[in-house]
């Protein structure tokens, strides 16, 4: 495994409540040197970070996001490496969410990744498990 792919698969601690993901805007916005990198899985992961005004523009934006479409009294779907000193932040999509906070041997894959080392493809790392593929094959093979 790659040093990402380690890093991704560490622990990682929840902004549990509104008030702790402000903190932890907080804290990115006070250390952004221009070093993050943000990837939204799905899509290719970027070669180059994201600069100081595209950050503070995607932390504005992917807050609005959750605010207006998490309907829930707390966060819980944004996690860090290190709340106090993040280089890794994961955020699911609250309209995919599956088992995001319990245990499963095929969590989902978060909506979006801040890190400050390049990300890997994430889609490819973490194929869906085998009995869905057999499910999408079985469903064109018998047509």
């Amino acid at each position: 495994m790659s040093a990402f792919i380690d890093h991704f698969r560490g622990n990682f601690k929840s902004a549990l409540r509104w008030h702790d993901l402000d903190n932890l805007w907080e804290t990115i916005r006070n250390n952004n040197q221009g070093q993050w990198y943000a990837y939204h899985v799905g899509d290719e992961p970027p070669s180059e970070p994201i600069s100081v005004d595209e950050l503070e523009t995607f932390i504005t934006a992917i807050d609005e996001l959750l605010h207006n479409e998490h309907h829930e009294d707390y966060c819980g779907i944004v996690y860090a490496d290190d709340i106090n000193h993040p280089s890794m932040v994961k955020i699911f999509d609250p309209h995919n969410l599956g088992v995001v906070c319990g245990y499963s041997d095929n969590p989902p894959l978060p909506g979006w990744i801040l890190s400050t080392e390049p990300p890997e493809n994430l889609q490819s790392a973490f194929p869906p498990p085998d009995n869905r593929r057999r499910w999408w094959q079985k469903l064109f093979n018998s047509m």
